[in-house]
């Protein structure tokens, strides 16, 4: 497992995710915080497998003062990898605009997504289509501050 060092996460390779993420980065959290109003969030995970800090840039709505991150992957028929990687290593780090602490992430039970469901769909309404377009059930994760 690597120490954590901010500065030596890998960015997710898909080319608006590290565009976004170097920008999020390099203003101190004061540009490229939103996807088409939507805010984002940098979230810095242990790979499960590689043992290495990589980070993604994820819309999140709010509960209480805890952040939701949603899984959909566009509807994809598979999870993002990242979903395995919090469950294996669910202490994480988070950058939200200017600010940067650690967190635990939890996959919501089917009772607690169905509760907070309609507050994502505000926050960013084509997780609607995704869940149509799509055979699993896309998980949302909690995101609960711990330092």
């Amino acid at each position: 497992m690597t120490a954590y060092d901010p500065a030596d996460v890998k960015i997710n390779p898909e080319g608006w995710v590290a565009e976004q993420a170097e920008r999020y980065e390099a203003s101190d959290g004061t540009e490229a915080t939103d996807l088409k109003g939507s805010p984002c969030l940098l979230l810095d995970y242990l790979g499960r497998r590689s043992g290495e800090w990589r980070r993604t840039v994820l819309i999140y709505g709010r509960d209480g003062d805890d952040y939701l991150i949603v899984a959909s992957k566009g509807g994809a028929p598979k999870d993002p990898v990242w979903v395995s990687s919090l469950v294996a290593h669910p202490e994480v780090h988070l950058r939200v605009l200017r600010e940067r602490f650690t967190a635990r992430a939890e996959v919501l039970s089917p009772q607690e997504k169905a509760r907070v469901w309609p507050h994502l769909l505000d926050v960013y309404p084509p997780y609607a289509d995704y869940q149509q377009n799509t055979d699993r059930d896309i998980p949302v994760i909690r995101l609960t501050r711990t330092a």
